[in-house]
């Protein structure tokens, strides 16, 4: 893949497009190869969770810039057509990056994102979960149920909550969901995930937080 891709970029310098080409490689998201004691991809912890997303465009981008806003894979198709001076439909989700990458955050930029994995116990026993995530915090929400998600199995699990502070412990190996000081921080983060999942139009299936 690298050599293939220094190929098209070789490519397009020799023959003087690159200048008004915009290259963007990204992925899927990230892979578990035994973090956490995990295998797979569809827990909300950040080997998962993050996927990479590299863009060449000399006319807008900086060379060398780095992003630290978040964003989601929701936003990819709004960038693509932003960049090719498309109108966005108002009933997309994400929004177009193309301001970020120009390293111009507006000011009304998302400060988190939620999560979901819907098919409960369908996939290498992964539990259904919802979650939410900040700059330094995530919330996970292990609801146990299948909820009538086609492919979930029927059987319950235990409901569990997990609080990871991101700063302090970014490999996530410690939850802080049931220590005292961090209770102010879990009623915030749940007040927030209550609303994303009212925006997002996800908060029609019974879970209760």
């Amino acid at each position: 893949i690298d050599d293939n891709v220094g190929r098209v970029l070789e490519y397009l310098d020799e023959e003087g497009l690159t200048e008004n080409t915009i290259v963007i490689y990204t992925s899927d998201q990230g892979f578990f190869l035994g973090e956490h004691g995990l295998f797979d991809k569809r827990f909300m912890y950040e080997e998962s969770l993050r996927i990479p997303l590299l863009v060449r465009y000399p006319r807008e981008i900086k060379a060398g810039s780095v992003n630290e806003d978040i964003v989601t894979n929701c936003d990819f198709a709004e960038t693509f057509l932003d960049y090719a001076d498309v109108v966005i439909p108002d009933d997309m989700q994400g929004r177009s990056l193309r301001p970020l990458l120009a390293g111009k955050t507006p000011a009304d930029w998302p400060q988190s994102m939620y999560y979901r994995y819907w098919m409960h116990l369908a996939h290498f026993d992964v539990p259904a979960h919802i979650g939410i995530r900040t700059k330094r915090y995530k919330l996970i929400y292990y609801y146990g149920k299948p909820l009538g998600a086609k492919g979930a199995k029927a059987e319950l699990t235990e409901p569990e909550w997990e609080l990871f502070d991101l700063k302090d412990d970014p490999l996530e190996m410690n939850s802080v969901y049931k220590k005292p000081e961090y209770a102010d921080i879990v009623g915030e983060l749940k007040l927030k995930l209550i609303r994303l999942r009212k925006k997002l139009g996800d908060d029609k299936d019974g879970i209760v937080i």
